[in-house]
């Protein structure tokens, strides 16, 4: 069963509670929690205290993507602010590993987030370790980017590596989301999907319809 977890980067900050509980009754499954320190990307977005107050109004899986340079220290802190899952980039630390057990230790589902410029292959040693990979299909920073089909290639090799290793990651796609990159990316083997301009910057504001549609 596919996953639909709406991007509360793209959402509108001054109601970001209503938002939330809105999407939370239209059918999302996740909701994705994109922190980023002005370093590794250069944009800043939310702290712990965002993901604090979130798990206060759902139920949800809280789903946190680091895009820091500091991600050892703020682990625990996010861990313990609510956060479900918790991915990182790779090539912001000094050792994946030691950052995968750090985040399993804590009680917290781990991920690993591939920048568009970074081959999967680099990563498929860590695959049995890890709970979630995230295919970035826009250079991480910034909302509303358009989907970068050279990226689709990543989805392929991993659900094949998946299936020839016999593991259980989920593949998350998060980028230029909408009814078409949904499907492809599905068609693929991606089973959870991040949307975040389409969802919120829709028009009729339709939660319901249009989770229900991306989830087909």
């Amino acid at each position: 069963m596919y996953k639909i977890a709406p991007s509360i980067l793209a959402a509108n900050i001054l109601n970001l509670g209503k938002e939330i509980t809105d999407l939370d009754k239209a059918g999302a499954d996740y909701f994705h929690i994109d922190i980023m320190d002005g370093n590794y990307v250069p944009n800043l977005t939310f702290g712990p205290e965002i993901v604090k107050k979130a798990k206060k109004i759902t139920k949800k899986t809280l789903d946190v993507h680091l895009m820091i340079k500091n991600v050892e220290k703020f682990i625990p802190i996010f861990s313990k602010s609510g956060a479900d899952i918790i991915s990182f980039h790779p090539e912001a630390v000094n050792n994946t590993k030691k950052i995968i057990k750090l985040i399993k230790k804590h009680k917290v589902k781990a991920g690993l987030a591939i920048h568009p410029n970074v081959k999967v292959s680099d990563i498929s040693k860590y695959l049995n370790l890890i709970d979630i990979v995230v295919v970035m299909t826009v250079v991480p920073g910034f909302a509303g980017q358009k989907f970068m089909k050279n990226q689709i290639k990543k989805i392929s090799f991993l659900k094949k590596y998946k299936e020839n290793n016999n593991l259980n990651f989920d593949i998350e796609i998060d980028g230029g989301i909408n009814y078409k990159t949904a499907n492809i990316c599905k068609k693929e083997g991606a089973n959870i999907l991040v949307a975040g301009s389409f969802i919120y910057g829709s028009k009729n504001k339709n939660y319901k319809k249009i989770i229900k549609k991306l989830k087909k």
